[in-house]
């Protein structure tokens, strides 16, 4: 009877110790962007978050942050690098701080529709930079878009770059951007992203600079009475792991957080195309005063950017690039 009872003990004490043992939990990734959670960047990444976990049945989680919670767009690259963030979702501006790799994206007119830019940031040129920023410890997983960027301000209608001149515009934190506006005679100041509307509001600077989603969903026509629609830049938004949360992956889970990457862009690119043109019959209905330029006029104020910086983008990189968008 004793026999049976030290048994029972024994295998009760196995019980509890095997019901006391943390359950199976997933891998989980903090993922962050900085704009806001309608923005085409958000949807897009809850897309992302939604094929890791079916991929990985569920070994793989993402949790996505928005509107800069994780931090301003260099931030969240420095916080890759040092494994405190683990996936961000930026624009290609920021990453001349931390690669050559990119910047050659960042010059004016260098493509003249996102189809003419998938092509190139898909093959084998975009792939390149890719594999070029590792060295950096960082994992490209694929292009995915922010788009073409226009000018709004709170002062007048900008038609020609001459009238840029004397205005404070807000850009992000790139050489090549910078020395952009201040070639048209602007003074260009590097502002976060999460930063802008109240420094717009404030009049601390007369404009600003983004893509007619980032202008819709971040409310920018509270605060800026004039748009136009310069699209002088392209920006690609490369979607980007640190090599130390990478290499927590199994191949397995490697594979499958590539493959829902590359099927998420094809989500986000088409969705924000269609937010583009909703975006701007938004801000016209919001009362902005919404103006058409000769890209032309621009483009050619723009050129002497390319000679400045062909030799600090890649001279070959960039030759590839004109040849191949000819």
């Amino acid at each position: 009877m004793k026999s049976i009872t030290l048994k029972s003990l024994v295998l009760l004490a196995v019980l509890t110790v095997f019901a006391a043992a943390p359950a199976w939990s997933a891998v989980t990734l903090k993922a962050g962007h900085v704009l806001a959670p309608v923005h085409p960047y958000h949807v897009g990444m809850e897309k992302f978050a939604e094929l890791v976990d079916a991929k990985t049945g569920g070994e793989v989680k993402v949790e996505v942050f928005h509107s800069a919670q994780l931090g301003n767009e260099r931030e969240l690259v420095e916080a890759l690098q040092m494994g405190t963030t683990d996936v961000c979702l930026i624009s290609t501006a920021p990453m001349a701080g931390f690669s050559k790799d990119f910047l050659v994206y960042d010059l004016p007119y260098l493509f003249t529709s996102p189809a003419q830019a998938y092509e190139i940031l898909d093959g084998p040129i975009g792939q390149a930079s890719m594999e070029g920023i590792k060295k950096a410890d960082l994992i490209g997983l694929a292009f995915w878009e922010n788009g073409f960027r226009n000018i709004t301000n709170s002062k007048l209608e900008i038609k020609t770059p001459e009238d840029l001149k004397g205005l404070k515009i807000r850009t992000m934190e790139n050489k090549i951007h910078m020395a952009t506006f201040r070639a048209l005679g602007a003074d260009p100041t590097p502002i976060a992203s999460g930063e802008v509307f109240t420094a717009l509001q404030q009049k601390t600077v007369d404009g600003q600079e983004n893509p007619l989603t980032g202008i819709y969903t971040s409310k920018y026509y509270e605060v800026q009475k004039y748009l136009s629609l310069t699209e002088h830049f392209y920006s690609p938004a490369p979607l980007l792991i640190g090599l130390e949360a990478w290499n927590k992956l199994t191949p397995e889970q490697q594979k499958a957080v590539q493959e829902a990457a590359d099927e998420a862009k094809i989500f986000q690119r088409e969705l924000n195309q269609k937010e583009v043109a909703q975006a701007q019959k938004e801000l016209e209905a919001k009362g902005m005063t919404v103006t058409t330029v000769d890209k032309a006029v621009w483009k050619e104020a723009m050129a002497p950017i390319y000679k400045e910086f062909e030799k600090e983008v890649g001279v070959d990189r960039l030759n590839a690039i004109l040849e191949a968008t000819k």
